[in-house]
């Protein structure tokens, strides 16, 4: 599988960050598809099937993640 460049996963997820932002304030048509497209691309670009997923995926990836195990501890 290829891997996005850690630049471009950062400006990927800042990206979708930013808008995720401004759609819960004043999100338009053109907004959400954008969000759409950045979704579609940050899964193509870390081989996820959920952007929740592939946001995780971008960060772990990306230079200064933790090395530590961050996944949710379930009982």
């Amino acid at each position: 599988m290829l891997l996005a460049h850690p630049v471009v996963l950062s400006g990927l997820v800042k990206e979708y960050e930013a808008l995720k932002v401004l759609q819960g304030e004043e999100g338009g048509a053109a907004a959400r598809q954008r969000m759409d497209d950045l979704a579609y691309s940050l899964c193509l670009s870390t081989g996820t099937q959920d952007v929740d997923a592939a946001l995780i995926a971008a960060r772990y990836r990306l230079p200064g993640a933790r090395t530590e195990d961050d996944s949710a501890v379930v009982d």
